[in-house]
């Protein structure tokens, strides 16, 4: 099982990225998504979540700028990140929970600065 996101980068603040968390091993359609963020030094701050019926929630210091969404067919959830911040600037994971099943990607990088 391997869940390996990508899609981090250096961009300036008001920019956009989209991170992708692409699957193996696990059908993503069976598992609640979520992406979730830690800057150095600190805990992790949970950011987004995609319950397997497909429902959707967000932390509201993104809501309204992020959005989750999970394509079946590729086996990848994607996190739309617009209007970007310094704040968020963060290392990004995306984890895979169904029952006792709980999966970790590796994390990428996503820094705001100008």
């Amino acid at each position: 099982v391997q869940l390996v996101e990508t899609g981090g980068d250096l961009v300036q603040p008001g920019g956009s990225l989209r991170l992708s968390c692409a699957a193996s091993g696990l059908s993503l359609a069976n598992y609640h998504m979520s992406w979730v963020r830690q800057a150095p030094g600190k805990g992790l701050e949970w950011v987004s979540f995609f319950h397997g019926a497909g429902s959707t929630n967000y932390a509201d210091s993104v809501k309204g700028r992020f959005t989750i969404s999970r394509d079946n067919a590729k086996n990848t959830v994607y996190l739309q990140m617009n209007s970007l911040k310094p704040e968020d600037t963060d290392l990004y994971y995306c984890n895979a929970k169904w029952v006792a099943y709980n999966y970790w990607g590796q994390g990428t990088q996503v820094t705001v600065s100008s």
